[in-house]
């Protein structure tokens, strides 16, 4: 018999190749294969193997589920509502710390209102909290953010010191250090990473997005795609006004 499950936590090769290696080690398992592009495992076995047999077999770092099939009678429309829904719980975490962000930074400016600062503020609470989720998985984070990124594909070490220079320009924002360095940096870094969001948009490939790390896991959808060209417009604005 043959399952189909639905494994999360994947970002490369070498999680695909730790996958299937794994599942293959459970008793009963005759075949296994994992596709990266799908997150899903296709599982041949001799008789039923319970769900959490199989999760034993792998890493803290997947979890594996069974796969919930369509029902084929369903409208077109239902499906997608329930698609969106999904999609907005996973992205709950990034629309409450983008909230926070942004309550932080009226508040820091409220009692002498510049919004000039306020952006600055804003610019820097943003990169000093999304890179500290970065760090909180320093391993994970290069293979996950080299799925999409450009520059990150091409030189691998791109990955592992971006979260620093993400810090470094944090600091530079809130401190008011060579704020137009900084800025620049910002729409030169963005503008590489808004690239790649752009085209796994448009490739509508379902994969992980690294803007919170690895600890975070949430897809790859529009909202990456306007939390970065909000720091872009930010950065533009703030540069030539």
């Amino acid at each position: 018999m043959k399952h189909t499950y639905t494994i999360s936590g994947m970002t490369c090769g070498g999680c695909v190749a730790s996958v299937e290696k794994a599942l293959s080690t459970v008793p009963d398992v005759t075949a296994v294969e994992v596709s990266l592009e799908k997150n899903e495992a296709a599982v041949t076995m001799s008789k039923h193997i319970e769900v959490e047999t199989f999760q034993k077999a792998l890493s803290s770092k997947y979890q594996i589920s069974e796969k919930k099939e369509r029902n084929v009678f369903s409208s077109t429309s239902q499906i997608t509502n329930e698609e969106e829904k999904s999609k907005l719980r996973q992205l709950t975490p990034l629309f409450l710390i983008l909230g926070y962000i942004t309550a932080a930074s009226v508040l820091l400016n409220h009692q002498d209102w510049n919004i000039g600062e306020a952006m600055f503020d804003f610019m820097g609470l943003f990169y000093i909290v999304f890179s500290f989720f970065k760090l909180l998985d320093l391993k994970g984070f290069p293979d996950s953010f080299r799925m999409y990124d450009p520059l990150a594909k091409v030189v691998p070490v791109y990955g592992w010191i971006y979260p620093f220079i993400e810090t470094a320009l944090g600091l530079m924002f809130l401190m008011r250090f060579q704020t137009d360095i900084a800025l620049v940096a910002t729409i030169v870094v963005l503008g590489i990473t808004t690239i790649g969001v752009t085209r796994t948009l448009l490739s509508k490939k379902t994969i992980q997005c690294a803007c919170l790390g690895t600890a975070l896991k949430l897809p790859m959808t529009q909202a990456t795609f306007i939390e970065n060209a909000i720091m872009l417009i930010m950065a533009f604005w703030m540069l030539f006004s």
